[in-house]
């Protein structure tokens, strides 16, 4: 199955809707590479960074339904980089 590396990038600003998103990512964690979050108390937001390799419809659809979640934003930045996750590269 040909994947695509990508990172997510997402903010957060309405943390009562939080759940919905964990909920979200629970659901796609074969997906998931790594998270790192920084909560940012000054503008009171948390900004999130999402590390996957998944096929593209996959991390197409990840990062729509996060985007459809009342005050969270989500934007993506895909690496040149695809193929099947199991190939072996020198």
């Amino acid at each position: 199955m040909e994947t695509r590396v990508a990172v997510i990038g997402i903010i957060v600003e309405k943390p009562e809707n939080i759940w919905e998103l964990n909920k979200i990512l629970h659901t796609y964690s074969d997906y998931i590479i790594g998270r790192m979050g920084i909560p940012y108390k000054q503008r009171n937001i948390s900004i999130i960074s999402l590390a996957v390799d998944a096929p593209q419809d996959i991390i197409s659809a990840l990062s729509g339904k996060i985007g459809r979640i009342k005050g969270i934003s989500a934007k993506t930045a895909y690496s040149n980089i695809s193929g099947d996750v199991n190939e072996k590269t020198d």
